[in-house]
């Protein structure tokens, strides 16, 4: 069994040169940076059998040679990102890396630098994390662009919410030109030099997570420039622990949080040919939590994505060296210790395993569920201050790598609330709801079509063209449940736009709603203040909430009156609620793997019940269970023994925290060879057609087995070797160099 590495089905970055210790046997690495050691580190890294990328930030790096001007003569620290106090806003201050305003001088630079990546032989490129803080636009590159961009002079974002929003709109922009240009340039040179198509990627946090942190990223146009091939979706504990509110308790919801941030990244390619990769992170950046902690929240982030079936290519993890090598605080609370030895193992039995994870063959658990959407737009980024307030800071840098901040500042306005109070309501409740890229809706037709009810809100996004409403009149009409919550109080429905210009057969309007509700046809809602907020139109219905969004996460009746609405509507439809199934899980079927997760503040306290043999994938020993009780709280990853059973007689891996190639019979027996981080200890449990009697590394060094007759599978237990690999035999008869037991 061989895995081919150029389906780039798993990687990893790494900034320092090839080491054995963090070798993580994934198809591709992604060599991170671009100074002058990069073109050694991709030898390396090439030489240890790996399809090499480069990474780099497009918004921060050590870019402090163009800024001095050492690369053209002239000093460029204008282009720097600046708050309205005149104050650098840092990515990092040792040495002082502040995020940069895309121009076009230093876009140019970042093209020179790639240029040597391409020479040294990479196959891809990462420009990752295209960020402008919400709480800048204040430098003087910011200004110039300011007027080449709308034709007028300049003006302090924080003066106004129109002003906000322009500002917002113009900082998408110019991380999607950037990037159009290295795009296109860097590709041309690859052709034309070496006649090799050269491939790009954007590395990005969700827009989830962008909208709740005050970021303003090109996000979803993106899909629109030729020369971006797909993205890497940055999610992690470090995103998904950022606390929110579901019935007025603010608190951590990882796993929660971490299904809608990659539900959202899901449906940035859905319907397209573009690459995604989940990403995971066995830690995170802030070095202060345990490694208790870590596991427990980087088996929610794994197990969140996994239960979005659409994308099976992942990064199993960013810095492997600071995983492997690193130490952190001890749960005694006696100073800092290196990873434990069971977590590691658990690590490379997930991520080998990830390798293996299809996305054909997926199956919901309980029939044919109700499928529900909840809108969301890039426009979000874009009216992340409050206008009667000002521009509240952003936050305070430590210099961590990448996103080192505390937040501070309006606590409710960094909750998210007017979406979360949307989708928690529902996701809690195990109705399957994913985010929805509302800016896609004009794009691809048909975009609509898997979802039966979408859940809708302008109180904190603004559809950024009148045809989305089309299409959403049109899915309406032809049988789909569009809830809308809102009652246009929000400030920003009076910016400059297409809705209050009279661009529609010259008519103006004072909320894209009521654009949306004529294209509806229901201009008049009469008494709806007395009904139940629900009109039928043609096959399909529209519910109206008037109220602001985040009134539903605010209390238990909040986000009751939203599930209430969602069954009414649904029910009206169909006639009778046998398609509203609330749960306290998640669970689908990926071909031969369980992937399920119990929720905490749902419907119930009772455990999920599975039953096997399977084993437990999370588990360091590949443990096989004939019934496996998750509790609310907890999640699973589990290979169904019987499902996934070859032909009579044959061997075949189930799980292994080694990369298993060249699997072969040999004289009353097996061998293959195991590759891995050096000296780690290391699992695999394999079919077995015969009971073993013995299992070596190498031919004669014996190492621990277990045979479980019931599923006819064997446990071994070895170590890597300080070259990486081993080669590891099991006989099921006697052999003149083998050792029985």
């Amino acid at each position: 069994m061989q895995r081919d590495r150029s389906q780039e089905r798993t990687g990893f970055q790494e900034s320092a040169p090839y080491h054995p210790d963090y070798d993580l046997q994934t198809d591709f690495v992604m060599v991170y940076g671009i100074d002058d050691t990069m073109p050694e580190r991709i030898r390396q890294w090439k030489e240890q059998g790996y399809i090499v990328h480069l990474m780099t930030g497009v918004a921060w790096g050590k870019y402090n040679s163009y800024l001095d001007g050492q690369v053209d003569g002239e000093p460029h620290w204008d282009e720097a990102q600046t708050d309205r106090r005149g104050e650098l806003i840092l990515h990092g201050t040792k040495p002082v890396i502040p995020y940069m305003v895309p121009t076009i001088s230093f876009g140019r630079y970042l093209g020179e630098r790639i240029r040597i990546a391409v020479d040294a032989g990479v196959e891809a490129i990462h420009l990752e994390e295209p960020e402008f803080w919400v709480n800048g636009g204040y430098s003087e590159a910011f200004k110039r662009e300011w007027q080449l961009y709308y034709k007028e002079p300049w003006i302090s974002p924080h003066a106004s919410a129109d002003a906000q929003f322009r500002a917002s709109k113009l900082k998408a922009y110019l991380y999607t030109r950037v990037l159009d240009r290295l795009c296109g340039e860097m590709k041309d040179y690859a052709l034309k030099r070496y006649g090799r198509v050269l491939r790009f990627y954007v590395p990005t946090h969700s827009l989830i997570n962008y909208t709740q942190w005050r970021i303003v990223s090109p996000q979803s146009r993106l899909i629109e420039l030729p020369g971006v091939d797909g993205y890497i979706a940055q999610i992690w504990t470090g995103t998904s622990r950022t606390p929110n509110v579901y019935e007025g308790v603010r608190k951590e919801r990882t796993f929660e949080t971490a299904y809608l941030e990659y539900g959202i990244m899901q449906e940035l390619v859905r319907g397209t040919d573009r690459r995604m990769w989940f990403l995971h992170d066995p830690i995170e950046d802030n070095p202060n939590h345990t490694w208790a902690d870590y596991k427990q929240n980087y088996l929610k982030t794994v197990t969140a994505s996994l239960l979005h079936p659409g994308v099976s290519h992942f990064e199993v993890a960013p810095w492997p060296r600071r995983i492997f090598k690193g130490t952190y605080p001890a749960e005694d609370g006696s100073g800092k210790e290196s990873i434990p030895t069971a977590y590691a193992t658990t690590l490379l039995n997930v991520m080998h395993t990830l390798g293996n994870m299809g996305h054909d063959d997926v199956n919901e658990s309980d029939g044919e569920p109700l499928q529900v959407g909840v809108l969301i737009a890039d426009s979000a980024m874009f009216q992340r201050m409050k206008p009667e307030e000002g521009a509240p800071d952003a936050g305070k840098y430590d210099g961590t790598d990448p996103e080192g901040f505390q937040q501070e500042g309006d606590t409710e306005l960094l909750d998210f609330s007017p979406f979360y109070g949307l989708a928690l309501p529902l996701l809690k409740h195990g109705i399957p709801v994913r985010p929805v890229q509302l800016d896609n809706v004009r794009r691809y037709p048909g975009y609509l079509a898997p979802y039966r009810v979408l859940v809708l809100s302008y109180e904190f996004m603004k559809p950024e063209y009148p045809d989305i409403h089309h299409a959403i009149a049109q899915w309406v009409r032809e049988g789909g449940a569009l809830i809308y919550v809102g009652d246009d109080s929000d400030p920003y429905h009076g910016i400059r736009h297409w809705w209050n210009e009279g661009g529609d057969h010259g008519r103006a309007y004072g909320s894209p709603r009521a654009h949306l509700f004529e294209q509806l046809g229901a201009v008049d809602w009469g008494d709806i203040e007395s009904g139940d907020g629900i009109r039928q139109l043609g096959k399909g219905a529209v519910c109206w909430l008037q109220a602001d969004p985040s009134d539903l996460a605010r209390s238990k009746s909040g986000a009751d009156w939203l599930r209430q609405s969602v069954q009414k509507t649904v029910t009206l439809l169909s006639g009778d609620d046998s398609c509203w199934k609330p749960k306290n899980y998640y669970k689908i079927r990926r071909g031969p793997y369980w992937v399920a997760a119990v929720l905490e503040e749902s419907i119930s306290s009772d455990p999920l019940v599975i039953r096997g043999p399977v084993v437990d994938v999370f588990d360091p020993q590949l443990g096989v269970l004939t019934e496996v009780r998750l509790d609310p709280g907890q999640q699973a990853l589990l290979y169904d023994v019987e499902a996934g059973r070859p032909p009579e007689g044959e061997v075949a891996v189930i799980s292994a925290s080694s990369r298993v190639e060249d699997l072969t019979g040999v004289p009353g027996g097996f061998r293959f060879m195991a590759r891995g981080p050096a000296n780690l200890k290391a699992t695999a449990r394999l079919y077995c057609p015969v009971q073993p009697v013995s299992a070596t590394q190498g031919r004669t060094a014996s190492i621990a087995w277990e045979w479980d007759s019931a599923t006819r599978t064997v446990l071994l237990r070895y170590e890597h070797g300080a070259k990486n690999r081993c080669e590891i035999h099991v006989y099921w008869e006697e052999q003149e160099l083998g050792t029985s037991q």
